[in-house]
């Protein structure tokens, strides 16, 4: 058990207007800030909040909380460099893709840009990345999701605790929202509000659905800006949209692979403001589910269903995905020789497709366990 006494000091101003608003709220000075708690941190924990009104003393009870650790400041940013140079500097690069995708900035554009002009969703991610990167033994941020919409926060709030949890490391958020408890799943909250202090399984994340949708290519327009290739239309595509109460969320396309008794799954997209919550890799399951169980008009035609990926962070945890084995695996362009002979061949003209520099991998999926 910790006691935490807060004892907020400044001069007691008597100006003119001081004193008068002395005066007409019968108030004696404004010069004292106190208070008293006591929260037990005995045991193991990993993710504890204070939460309350602004000017409750928050900040005051995290530092007593954490002796010593200063807050986190989203400083060291560069302004002529992106942000996938500072995530994880002089570290692996798949941790850093990893870090920035574990707490929900996926957005493969986004970690091109320097920190400076990303949208404060974005910011606010990136510093959690930086954290996770770093995972230090002991961390106190604050205004924890303060400056964001609160879908992002709470989205971002789940895929923060996610990731925070498999560092080892204690974290203290500062917090005047409520909001995100559920999401965050603390191991304990001390609320300056009711200066009430909580501990144990108290908070669950709450659940939401997904309905997926057939449609045709009129969605993309909305998410083609937050997907990291620009391509031509898939031919002979089926696209799926997944919508939250109406809204869109999800996306993908679906071409036939015949030949190889499959189809293709490409363009898929989860909005920014929904990456951490989990709905990528189910949207995935459940749209490939559909050809795999022999539901499309392909019947049963199609046993096996692919998909292509560039995304360091998507491929690792496909390889370790029920359903999903690894097939390919392109570091590096291939040849247009071929093609170039067989345009040439049937008397057109061009060098031939092939020879891009992307790493691509492959993955094939057999289907999950409840499909």
């Amino acid at each position: 058990m910790k006691t935490i006494k807060v004892r907020n000091k400044c001069v007691d101003f008597n100006s003119y207007r001081s004193a008068r608003v002395k005066s007409l709220f019968n108030a004696d000075n404004g010069s004292e800030f106190n208070l008293d708690a006591e929260i037990d941190l005995d045991g193991e924990w990993s993710i504890g909040v204070v939460v309350g009104p602004s000017g409750s003393g928050k900040t005051s009870i995290g530092r007593q909380i954490m002796e010593g650790v200063d807050i986190y400041e989203p400083d060291g940013w560069p302004e002529d460099q992106p942000i996938i140079d500072e995530i994880n500097r002089g570290g692996d690069f798949d941790e850093a893709t990893g870090a920035l995708s574990s707490v929900g900035l996926g957005s493969v554009p986004s970690w091109l840009r320097p920190y400076s002009v990303l949208s404060n969703g974005e910011k606010f991610r990136a510093d959690l990345a930086k954290i996770i990167c770093k995972s230090p033994s002991e961390v106190i941020i604050d205004e924890f999701t303060s400056v964001v919409d609160r879908q992002i926060a709470k989205f971002g709030a789940a895929a923060f605790q996610k990731s925070w949890r498999r560092t080892g490391g204690k974290c203290v958020l500062i917090s005047c929202h409520y909001d995100v408890l559920e999401w965050l799943e603390p191991d304990w909250v001390f609320d300056t509000k009711t200066q009430e202090f909580a501990r144990g399984s108290l908070w669950r994340r709450p659940r939401f659905d997904v309905e997926i949708f057939k449609t045709d290519k009129r969605y993309w327009g909305l998410f083609e800006p937050h997907y990291y290739l620009k391509l031509p239309s898939m031919i002979g595509a089926e696209y799926f949209v997944g919508a939250v109460d109406g809204e869109p969320v999800a996306h993908i396309a679906v071409s036939p692979h015949l030949h190889m008794n499959g189809v293709r799954a490409s363009r898929m997209v989860v909005m920014p403001e929904f990456q951490g919550a989990g709905v990528g890799l189910r949207f995935l399951d459940k749209v490939l589910d559909y050809y795999v169980s022999g539901q499309s008009r392909y019947g049963g035609r199609v046993k096996h269903a692919y998909f292509h990926t560039s995304h360091p962070a998507l491929c690792g945890a496909l390889r370790n995905r029920y359903g999903w084995r690894q097939v390919s695996c392109k570091l590096y362009g291939g040849s247009k020789v071929k093609s170039a002979k067989s345009i040439k061949k049937s008397g057109g003209v061009g060098a031939g497709f092939g020879g891009h520099l992307r790493a691509a991998q492959g993955f094939k999926y057999t289907g999950s366990r409840t499909a």
